[in-house]
Order: structure tokens, then sequence, then C-alpha cells
């Protein structure tokens, strides 16, 4: 797996809209992991595509008149069966995080990458979804000089008590037993 122009070679893209560029001199040092189902709890829809593309059926679903005005989007969606899809370019600053704050830095989106599991924060994630993160977390850390094992994170140590991803059903010790077996 590889990254070109910040795009997995691996990944089908769906450019999102919802995206800007890097404040100067920013780049990636964080990965910060979330997990997301539209509608809630519920899994292959298709959804969470149209959601990062601004295309939200708001009729399919009461839940999504809630979100539908949203605009928000991650770099990358692993989704149950490992499959990626990337919808913003690794160098360009996704809209994932929102108030967030790591080791006293705030704005996490201006130098972090998001990468989505279709998931929740109660189910436990796919044996393919923890494979596929640690391929491209390994691709990251290759293309990234400023990125490293440490700079890993959820989204709920980033924004706690605002965030709950991804959750008690992610397992960190076997994600990080993955990677750190193939770094």
């Amino acid at each position: 797996m590889q990254i070109v122009d910040g795009w997995l070679d691996k990944a089908r893209h769906s450019p999102s809209p919802n995206y800007n560029d890097r404040p100067d001199g920013s780049t990636p040092e964080l990965l910060v992991v979330h997990n997301i189902s539209l509608p809630p709890l519920k899994y292959g829809s298709g959804y969470i595509e149209q959601f990062f593309l601004n295309r939200l059926p708001v009729d399919d679903d009461p839940y999504f008149k809630e979100i539908s005005m949203l605009q928000v989007s991650a770099h990358l969606l692993i989704d149950r069966g490992g499959e990626l899809l990337q919808f913003v370019s690794f160098d360009a600053r996704a809209w994932h995080a929102g108030v967030s704050e790591y080791q006293g830095r705030s704005q996490c989106n201006d130098f972090s990458i998001g990468i989505e599991l279709e998931g929740s924060d109660s189910i436990p994630y796919t044996d393919r979804q923890y494979h596929s993160l640690a391929d491209v977390t390994r691709a990251l850390l290759n293309y990234y000089p400023e990125m490293s094992l440490d700079a890993i994170t959820g989204h709920s140590d980033i924004a706690p008590g605002r965030k709950t991803d991804p959750g008690e059903a992610f397992n960190w010790q076997y994600f990080l037993r993955l990677l750190k077996d193939s770094v």
C-alpha cells in the first residue's frame, strides 16, 4: 500500500467538498481513530459516503434530519469488510475532529489525519478492519516522517466529554500489536 500525492493507491476515492488547506508549515503528525454508523448501529448502507459528500437523503431516516446540515469529513473510512474509501487527501485538512486538543495543541484538524471505522462504541470491530487500519497506519508512518506510533489516539482522547469514539469496543492492544509486529 502506498500514498501518492496524499491519496492511498488501494482506496476507492470519493472526494468530499468538506476540507481545506492545512495552515502553512503544518503537516500530519497525529492519527485520530473514529467510528461512525449511519443510521446509528446499522452497517453497509452507503449513507456514510453520502454524508461526507453532503448528499444524505434526509427522508430516509429521522436521524438524518438532525445531522443533515453538518459539513464534516474524514480522510478515510474503513468499512466492516476492511475496504478503504478515501474522502480527503492526507495532505489536506479534513473536518473530523471539531473542537479538540492534543498535548496542549488545539485545532487538531490542522495537524491530524482522521480515520473512521464503520462501527459503534459498543460493538466489536472486525478483524479485517484492524488489519486494514494497521496497513494504512504503516503507510502513513512511512510517508509522513513527523508521525510516530506515540501519536495515535482516539477521538474521545482529543475531545473528552464531547466524543466517545472509537469506544470501549475498540481493542487498542490488538491494533498496536498488529502494527508493531510489522513496523
